[in-house]
């Protein structure tokens, strides 16, 4: 169902600017160190654990996703980062690409939105194509007191009251700490139905549990085939062997590009419906990696730009820098066998010139020549690139691919010496923007942000 080809990351196939045989072997010998230090460090990770959940939760995440199913028109999760990324994912991978358009009969499922922004012409636009009496929201912070979702959580229920819709308990659901912070407070004050992020397990890496489970239960997705995929990956991916474990030979093959210059990580489906699970990975990879201090409490200012270019669409743009700029870049081609659909380029009654040679021809086989076209264009340019190939898009191929990228990403975490747990780097634009809301407790925040600066009017241009 799913296969990992590395071959065109090295010297042999891409030339000098290839990963050598020398510089291989330096990291192979890093790897039995990499994977104790996983080994060791899994109990804190509980994610790990996330395939394996318990049947009395999946069926009461199933029953509370029936009753959503079968009494409210529209379904929106609210929630940013890691609370939103991997529901989109699921989302635009597993459904019909124009599900919100089609008639009710078609959908087989609510409409669904994400609001993962606070730009108050997007939230607007939301409320413009909902009836908000016909619309359930689960509201996602792990935390309790994430800014944006609590905002949007105050204006959809806020929009249900003007409505004249008395009990909310019927049509929000809150997935949030077990014990601790503000949304748990909402919860044990008014009786919301609720789920737990479980204890030691970041937005990042939560799409396997209540996180993203509730919406794709809500949207009829098969959640025993994720939790398949997901499991079956974790046995691939706690192998020593790194030539049988394609999360540890993801990560070895990025680190040794990192070293050799490659900072930046591009991911480039070739599939509309597997453009989110790159946005995914750019969070992922990103607020793992990307810190100032490892472990030891040394200033390293270490981590790879992730990035996310769709093919085709982006063999019109942004595939010139790929393949004609800088040698910065390792790619990842994500290619997909056998699409939902087989749509023919029409025998038009046409003369269409230079074109003819497409008639009866198809766009399945034009998608799969230009994804090959792409490979071997970065092949003949020396350009870094690795391939996932699944046979469809599907619960368990999409289950399989993240959870071996989450490993990856700890894996590489430990070649760094980083924790790539945390993310120190987001608290301080939170604090600021606390500040600058007026949240109490804040007052010296503000004054800080608010004291004037002297700024050189050479550098200010208005029109």
């Amino acid at each position: 169902m799913l296969s990992f080809d590395f071959n065109n990351l090295f010297e042999g196939r891409i030339g000098d600017k290839g990963i050598t045989a020398e510089e291989f072997e330096a990291v192979l010998r890093m790897a039995p160190k990499m994977h104790e230090g996983i080994v060791i460090d899994r109990p804190n990770r509980k994610w790990r654990e996330l395939p394996y959940v318990s049947r009395e939760l999946i069926e009461d995440i199933k029953a509370t996703a029936g009753k959503i199913r079968e009494n409210f028109e529209s379904f929106i999760v609210v929630g940013i980062g890691g609370s939103a990324l991997g529901a989109k994912a699921l989302f635009t991978g597993l459904m019909h690409p124009r599900h919100n358009e089609l008639p009710k009969e078609k959908r087989n499922a609510p409409k669904f939105y994400v609001t993962d922004n606070v730009d108050p012409d997007g939230l607007n636009a939301v409320l413009d194509v909902i009836d908000i009496k016909k619309t359930a929201i689960n509201v996602i912070s792990k935390s309790g007191n994430t800014v944006e979702t609590m905002s949007q959580f105050m204006m959809l229920a806020g929009k249900m009251q003007e409505a004249g819709i008395k009990d909310l308990k019927d049509r929000i659901v809150i997935t949030t700490d077990v014990e601790n912070g503000n949304l748990r407070k909402i919860v044990n004050e008014y009786g919301f139905k609720s789920y737990v992020v479980p204890a030691g397990v970041g937005g990042r890496f939560s799409v396997l549990s209540e996180v993203g489970l509730l919406p794709a239960a809500v949207l009829g997705l098969d959640i025993d085939a994720l939790f398949k995929g997901a499991s079956d990956m974790d046995k691939l991916a706690s192998d020593p062997d790194v030539f049988k474990n394609p999360a540890y030979m993801y990560a070895l093959t990025h680190y040794a590009a990192m070293k050799k210059g490659m900072t930046i990580s591009l991911m480039m489906p070739y599939s509309d419906r597997l453009y989110n699970l790159a946005l995914w990975y750019v969070q992922l990879w990103a607020e793992s990696l990307g810190k100032k201090f490892n472990k030891a409490g040394k200033v390293v200012n270490v981590g790879q730009t992730p990035m996310a270019a769709l093919g085709v669409t982006d063999q019109h743009s942004s595939v010139q820098l790929f393949t004609e700029g800088p040698y910065d870049k390792i790619t990842t081609f994500i290619g997909v066998e056998n699409n939902n659909t087989e749509l023919e380029i029409s025998d038009v009654d046409l003369n269409m010139f230079d074109a003819e040679y497409l008639k009866g021809q198809s766009f399945n086989k034009l998608f799969a020549s230009e994804r090959d076209a792409t490979e071997y264009a970065f092949k003949k340019e020396n350009r870094a690139s690795l391939r996932i190939r699944m046979d469809k898009v599907s619960e368990y191929n999409i289950a399989a691919v993240m959870y071996m990228l989450e490993v990856a990403v700890s894996a590489v975490g430990q070649l760094l010496s980083i924790d790539a747990f945390d993310q120190p780097g987001v608290e301080a634009g939170k604090i600021a923007t606390f500040a600058y809301m007026g949240r109490k407790g804040y007052e010296e925040k503000y004054r800080e942000l608010t004291s004037p600066i002297e700024s050189d009017p050479k550098l200010i241009i208005k029109i």
